[in-house]
């Protein structure tokens, strides 16, 4: 059984699940998330809902409202933490509760803009290596057209305990 079958089946109880079925992101559900943080998370902030929790394509949602910029669009820089947040979630649950998914590089292609409704991204992987791990998130509008496109790589590292300034 790998590891992000692993996660899943630890997952399938009636808490966690649960809480995936609402689309939330209760640090208990992501792997090695710490759950001192779990009222400081930016994708409650920016209304992120995670719609299929599967480490091979991972697909959330993100309202355009209240994540605009000054003109009234949607503030590319919420797509960009839409794509690093799925491309994160994914390496995590490839590397496992043992193990943690640091960001190295994000890199977004804006397409077009957004105006109103949802943003979804679908996050597939490109390479999932033993140390490294790259995603394509591609985020399309409510009528199915690519507003952006991005590439996220994560190292993957043991952890080395519980105080944060070891990781």
């Amino acid at each position: 059984m790998s590891t992000a079958q692993e996660w899943q089946k630890s997952t399938d109880s009636k808490g966690p699940a649960a809480e995936r079925e609402r689309g939330r992101l209760p640090p208990r559900t992501v792997p090695g998330a710490r759950p001192e943080y779990a009222d400081e998370q930016l994708t409650e902030r920016l209304g992120i809902k995670i719609t299929s929790w599967d480490p091979d394509r991972l697909v959330g949602t993100m309202p355009v409202k209240a994540n605009r910029q000054e003109y009234g669009l949607l503030h590319t820089g919420a797509s960009a933490a839409l794509a690093s947040t799925l491309g994160g979630i994914a390496a995590a649950m490839r590397a496992g509760p043992d193990r943690m998914a640091l960001g190295l590089e994000l890199s977004c292609i804006n397409h077009r803009t957004v105006f109103e409704g949802y943003i979804t991204g679908v996050c597939t992987a490109v390479h999932a290596g033993n140390n490294v791990a790259t995603y394509e998130v591609l985020v399309t509008d409510s009528r199915n057209r690519r507003i952006c496109t991005a590439r996220f790589t994560c190292v993957l590292r043991e952890r080395t305990g519980n105080d944060p300034s070891t990781m």
